[in-house]
């Protein structure tokens, strides 16, 4: 026979959930920092709790923080190819912003108790 939760173990859980969010935004923003060695271990926060949250409104916050790490691995490998061509102070100083702005936008709406809507 399955416990059901009450209704402030739900709370709770919700809570930990939440904070394990912020922890992996304050990882990622810290980043910047360690030279992404701490966006890693967000990283790997995300993969072991996503089935935690699964069909809940903090799913939308670990899959946007999933985003932010692999595209803006993406978009800084190909900044750093710009350097090459001289462009890259450019394409390195939007991608720097875009994850400033995903990171930011993702913890206002944690601290909102919001979902992200992509």
């Amino acid at each position: 026979m399955t416990e059901q939760m009450t209704e402030p173990q739900i709370k709770d859980t919700e809570t930990q959930h939440k904070n394990l969010a912020l922890l992996v935004y304050l990882l990622q923003a810290l980043g910047f920092v360690t030279g992404g060695l701490t966006c890693i271990a967000g990283l790997v926060v995300n993969y072991l709790k996503m089935s935690a949250v699964r069909d809940t409104w903090l799913e939308s916050h670990f899959r946007w923080q999933l985003n932010t790490f692999w595209y803006g691995l993406l978009w800084s490998l190909l900044a750093m190819f710009f350097w090459l061509v001289l462009l890259g102070w450019l394409a390195g100083g939007i991608v720097t912003i875009w994850i400033i702005y995903r990171i930011v936008k993702g913890a206002l709406y944690l601290h909102d108790d919001k979902p992200i809507i992509f």
